[in-house]
């Protein structure tokens, strides 16, 4: 089974790759299925996220290989993966771009700031995308998908500073990866501390950049930790996130 998995992958190099990358905390790493008292993921894959042959994704070694559930296993490796959302958006885009290339590179529990240029989450980011296009003939970057904001709203003045924070976020981005008009589709938060989560959610819906869109997840059903998303939850936002694409950036 292995080595067919394997042969599989390196059949899909050299094909015209279509980049997409995702950034983030926990909620785009994905926590679907993981269980809240043992924090060990039910192993339970949705129709929607299974694996297909166009879907890829680029490892920790920045090889790549068929992309499965749990996508951020070694990205994230410090904590127990689960259903994201890149699955359901993958399948969901497919049959329009062809082949899908992830660049998972969401860690739990971060804050903006450490997405900042010269941090560590944002120089790996930027190292593991352009690795995703080095020596792939016609590969394209062609979105960001972004989930992160939860570990902001613990404080008046990280919620005070986040919307700041991300427009500088984008524009690094951009320039580093010298795509003036990346689109970027970040999503507005469905949880975090109470007192400040309606700061940063403004934060995220008052961004107004060019080929910059919003998806809300308020309202998607969420754990019984309040905090992260179910694994139905996931594979709904993630259908959200490829409806966003396909109706403001795919022609």
């Amino acid at each position: 089974m292995g080595s067919s998995i394997s042969s599989r992958g390196e059949s899909e190099r050299g094909k015209c790759k279509q980049i997409f990358i995702l950034a983030g905390q926990s909620n785009m790493a994905g926590r679907g299925g993981v269980t809240d008292h043992n924090k060990r993921w039910d192993g339970i894959v949705p129709p929607e996220c299974e694996p297909h042959p166009s879907i890829l994704r680029l490892d920790a070694h920045l090889r790549w290989e068929p992309a499965r559930e749990p996508l951020h296993a070694d990205i994230d490796a410090r904590k127990t993966c689960g259903v994201g959302p890149g699955m359901s958006f993958s399948n969901r885009v497919r049959e329009r771009v062809g082949i899908v290339g992830l660049v998972p590179c969401a860690v739990g529990g971060t804050a903006i700031k450490e997405w900042a240029r010269g941090e560590h989450l944002y120089e790996n980011m930027v190292k593991r995308t352009r690795a995703a296009v080095a020596g792939e003939e016609g590969a394209e970057i062609k979105a960001l998908l972004w989930y992160q904001g939860e570990s902001d709203t613990l404080s008046h003045h990280d919620a005070e500073v986040y919307r700041g924070k991300m427009e500088e976020l984008i524009r690094d981005v951009r320039e580093d990866l010298q795509l003036p008009n990346l689109p970027i589709i970040q999503v507005a938060i469905a949880s975090g501390e109470k007192k400040y989560i309606d700061k940063v959610r403004e934060a995220q819906l008052g961004i107004n950049l060019p080929f910059v869109v919003c998806v809300d997840a308020k309202g998607l059903p969420l754990k019984g930790d309040n905090l992260h998303l179910t694994t139905e939850s996931q594979v709904k936002l993630g259908l959200m996130l490829a409806d966003a694409y396909l109706n403001h950036f795919e022609v």
